[in-house]
């Protein structure tokens, strides 16, 4: 089996399960860092890490709720079972399922699921990013001034940028909003329906795999100095966007770091 296939196979049931499981009055429970986690979640992480260790034994897995380590391993899957917990365990239809393939710490292979509306989006190393098999491209952006960025921030961050928010908005004119999942804010970037996101988080399961898909459709991942990383362990937070403004984007980070 391919890899592209095992992963979409596993987007497939994943999907299945958002879908029987979203509901008003979701159980959940608070983790120790804050963050809800749901019954869904641990069964879809449960079932990549399952279906890695019977398919690929050799390959490690990466995961929010359950991870399986491998020291050494060449071949990473780096899995959020459902990013986006806030929305999804509140009713809201803005999540998704993400799995990536690193290769030695660099993604290959990006796959994210908007179970709700049917949206798959997939992206191979040097093959392009496809939404439901449609090509897809960045914005073609080339000002800061009047971007639309996701902004996101969470108390428990390790990279803050206080003032950051009030500078975008009010000396660039930029349009700023947020939907719970940085992944999906990262399939409608690899759209071209905004144009930046920032991350100041360490989690490489929030990001690995959109660096690729973004990446393939044309735009920039790098981490908040802008320089690269790997995808199979800790990062140093994450700026995304249609590389056009990227250095801008850079820049304007720098001053608000913390």
């Amino acid at each position: 089996m391919d890899y592209k296939n095992f992963g979409l196979n596993l987007a497939k049931q994943a999907g299945g399960i958002m879908r029987e499981n979203f509901m008003l009055g979701m159980d959940r429970t608070i983790k120790a860092d804050g963050s809800p986690v749901t019954k869904t979640d641990l069964a879809i992480n449960s079932l990549v890490v399952e279906a890695v260790k019977n398919t690929f034994p050799g390959h490690a897995v990466l995961g929010e709720e359950e991870s399986y380590a491998i020291d050494g391993a060449e071949y990473v899957w780096v899995c959020d079972p459902v990013d986006g917990t806030i929305p999804f365990s509140h009713g809201m239809p803005t999540f998704c399922f993400s799995l990536a393939l690193c290769k030695n710490g660099e993604p290959i292979l990006g796959i994210a699921l908007d179970a709700m509306l049917d949206r798959l989006f997939v992206a191979e190393k040097g093959q392009g990013a496809f939404l439901n098999g449609k090509k897809i491209h960045v914005s073609k952006l080339a000002k800061f001034d009047g971007a639309y960025i996701s902004h996101c921030i969470w108390s428990k961050m390790q990279y803050l940028m206080p003032g950051f928010l009030d500078d975008v908005v009010f000396n660039h004119n930029v349009q700023s909003f947020g939907i719970g999942s940085i992944v999906y804010n990262a399939m409608l970037l690899a759209a071209g329906e905004i144009d930046a996101i920032t991350f100041g988080h360490t989690t490489a399961h929030d990001v690995a795999a959109i660096k690729i898909i973004v990446e393939e459709a044309g735009g920039k991942v790098t981490d908040l100095w802008g320089g690269e990383q790997r995808y199979d362990r800790d990062i140093k937070g994450c700026l995304i966007s249609n590389g056009l403004i990227h250095n801008q984007l850079i820049e304007i980070v720098e001053k608000h770091l913390k």
